[in-house]
């Protein structure tokens, strides 16, 4: 028997933690999954308990690790990126995890986007001023939690929890820094003016490693735990966002993963790390010479759950292929009506927690199939906004692919090919980042020569070309659909202001994962 050539790549994701072992060859061996709540305590919360996130990552390990016929040459991490746990010094948690949809922040963020120096601290950290980002959060426990604030002795994302646990390290990877908001991204080191404005030492955030560090194994109790030998290697891997590229074989410059779930991403591989001048893009690692720049949206699936819920309550759950069947019977640009798609609030490229959705346009004449249509083409025109900030930024756009549970339908993935303007290619499965953790963890550990190889494991299954007129109605539409966001600000803030003189609004249907 030779080397080990399987890793186990653990996926910490917002709903789940799925372990997935794969071989050097790119083929997926095993594979589990555990889930867990999101919970929802008060309007704007959402937070999970760290333990059962922990519990869970360890019972997906075991379950992978019984079924595989031999030894594993190593763990590779990858997870949600934007939490945040206060721990004390011992390491036990004093707070939630706070997960990227929390925004009880809100107020701190906005107040802290409007500073001079808020751009400035954006394009140094590469982490918009969102209160999905752990620095506004940490603003808001010093403000409204002070007592516990001063009681924290560390700060934490799930994963460096995780990691302070199975193995006994306090670290957290360049990758998941560079979305706190807190670390230069230039200089890969804490960043003293965001640290300061957070009130918070640098002896209380986790030691910066590469993605590619590897600890040297296990606790006696976690190897007892997962069912594994005590000096398994464990690569502390990155955040799930760049890990996707990486899983979608989008490694090279000019390379764009597309994905739409519940919500929705467009991030583009490029060699040096930069924000656009304006602010419209994040820019988070994955190596010291792979970077992703581009923007996460809040509204993908959900605006499609949403359609069904409010729309055609009598089609049921799982309503999505008759609800789509509907939107075909509707035109390109449905009729003109355009529908801002911000029912969770949005992120890129804005990067408010303010705005709320709209439709405009509404006549006599639009139905269902219109208003169903345009939700979907509303969430690709967000997304055509985000390319156009990524290439704001400087950066070349020569490929798109895309993943998601959105790419089974034939409808929502020619709108798409047709709002971006360009080719979308869709690879064979659903490599993403448990996948990209993976290949990060088998070049860490020495077997493969390089994530390069990422681009040759993933096959393309079909390519998808716009249609010219439908790309033209759409590239004449996107201006509009741009400038309601800027002429309805005053009004998203007014009703903002006057929501706690209103009857309360009713609580989301579901929180993207």
């Amino acid at each position: 028997m030779g080397e080990p050539t399987v890793v186990v790549a653990v996926d910490i994701g917002t709903t789940s933690t799925k372990a997935v072992a794969y071989d050097t060859g790119g083929r997926q061996v095993v594979a589990h999954s555990h889930g867990y709540p999101l919970n929802e305590p008060h309007p704007g919360y959402a937070e999970q308990d760290p333990q059962v996130i922990f519990d869970a990552v360890v019972q997906s390990i075991r379950a992978v690790v019984a079924e595989l016929p031999g030894p594993v040459a190593g763990l590779s991490f990858s997870s949600a990126m934007h939490s945040l746990i206060g721990l004390d010094p011992d390491g036990t948690p004093l707070t939630p995890s706070i997960t990227w949809a929390d925004s009880r922040a809100s107020s701190q963020a906005e107040r802290l986007r409007a500073l001079p120096s808020g751009l400035t601290i954006h394009r140094r950290t590469g982490t918009p001023i969102h209160p999905m980002a752990p620095l506004p959060k940490l603003v808001w426990f010093a403000e409204q939690e002070p007592k516990l604030f001063e009681q924290v002795a560390h700060w934490v994302g799930i994963k460096d929890f995780v990691l302070r646990w199975l193995a006994e390290a306090l670290v957290t990877d360049h990758s998941v820094a560079s979305a706190t908001g807190l670390m230069d991204i230039h200089q890969l080191a804490w960043d003293a003016e965001a640290l300061g404005i957070a009130g918070i030492t640098e002896e209380q955030l986790p030691q910066l490693v590469p993605t590619t560090h590897v600890l040297p194994g296990l606790t006696a109790e976690a190897a007892a735990a997962t069912g594994l030998p005590a000096d398994t290697p464990i690569v502390v891997g990155a955040g799930d966002g760049p890990l996707a590229n990486l899983g979608l074989g989008a490694v090279h410059p000019g390379e764009v993963a597309c994905s739409i779930g519940t919500s929705g991403a467009m991030r583009v591989m490029v060699e040096r790390p930069g924000v656009d001048p304006l602010g419209g893009v994040f820019c988070y690692a994955l190596t010291e010479n792979r970077w992703v720049v581009g923007g996460a949206i809040n509204n993908g699936g959900i605006v499609l759950q949403w359609a069904g819920e409010a729309l055609a309550p009598e089609l049921g759950e799982h309503a999505e292929e008759k609800l789509l069947e509907l939107a075909t019977q509707a035109p390109v640009g449905s009729g003109g009506l355009i529908m801002l798609p911000y029912l969770l609030s949005e992120r890129a490229p804005h990067w408010s927690a303010v705005p709320r959705g709209a439709y405009v346009g509404l006549t006599h004449g639009h139905r269902r199939e219109h208003l169903v249509r345009a939700a979907l083409e509303g969430v690709c025109q967000q997304l055509a906004l985000v390319l156009t900030s990524v290439r704001a930024a400087g950066n070349e756009v020569r490929e798109v692919r895309a993943s998601g549970g959105f790419a089974r339908s034939p409808l929502w993935r020619q709108i798409l090919a047709d709002a971006l303007g360009m080719p979308v290619r869709f690879p064979a499965g659903h490599q993403g980042s448990s996948f990209g953790a993976a290949l990060l963890g088998m070049q860490a550990l020495g077997l493969i020569e390089s994530i390069d190889v990422a681009a040759d494991l993933v096959e393309i299954h079909e390519t998808v070309r716009p249609d010219p007129a439908a790309a033209a109605t759409y590239a004449t539409l996107l201006p509009l659909f741009s400038e309601l966001y800027d002429a309805l600000v005053p009004t998203f803030s007014s009703l903002r202001r006057l929501a706690p003189s209103l009857p309360p609004e009713p609580p989301p249907a579901a929180l993207p994962s």
